[in-house]
């Protein structure tokens, strides 16, 4: 049996690496981008080493700290489940006609099989609908971006 889970999805977009990575660093307003969030909250600057708490729409708050965090291409926010963690990848890509996001999740550890079964389903559903938001989000405020 295996104990490793892996979703992955990725979306290309005309939105510049700054407004993307802007939007992911603000952790205290991803609930005015994306839906799936209601509320989440980070304790201190988005660097390795921070900790912060998501409350998904539907689902259980949890805690998590930033393990991986390199401005403008890639932020790993990590989860503790019993006998489980998961990573929560995120890498933005330049390539020809823009960027291409990546949302990335793996989950290891003796429980994997069962949290996969739970929150994979919801992660299923869940990570395109962020990553349009985000997108959405991002390619709407070029010109704000720009200003500032």
């Amino acid at each position: 049996m295996s104990k490793n889970w892996v979703i992955e999805i990725n979306r290309q977009t005309t939105a510049k690496k700054e407004q993307l990575w802007k939007l992911w660093a603000d952790v205290d307003n991803w609930s005015n981008w994306d839906s799936t969030v209601e509320n989440s909250k980070l304790h201190g600057d988005f660097t390795i080493g921070a900790k912060g708490v998501v409350k998904p729409v539907g689902g259980p708050k949890y805690e998590f700290t930033i393990v991986d965090c390199k401005p403008f291409q890639t932020f790993t926010n990590r989860s503790y489940l019993p006998l489980c963690k998961a990573d929560f990848i995120l890498i933005l890509d330049e390539i020809q006609d823009g960027v291409l996001v990546t949302y990335r999740v793996e989950m290891t550890g003796l429980l994997t099989f069962f949290f996969s079964k739970i929150i994979g389903k919801i992660m299923a559903k869940g990570l395109p609908k962020g990553l349009e938001d985000l997108v959405a989000k991002a390619e709407k405020s070029k010109g704000i971006a720009n200003e500032n």
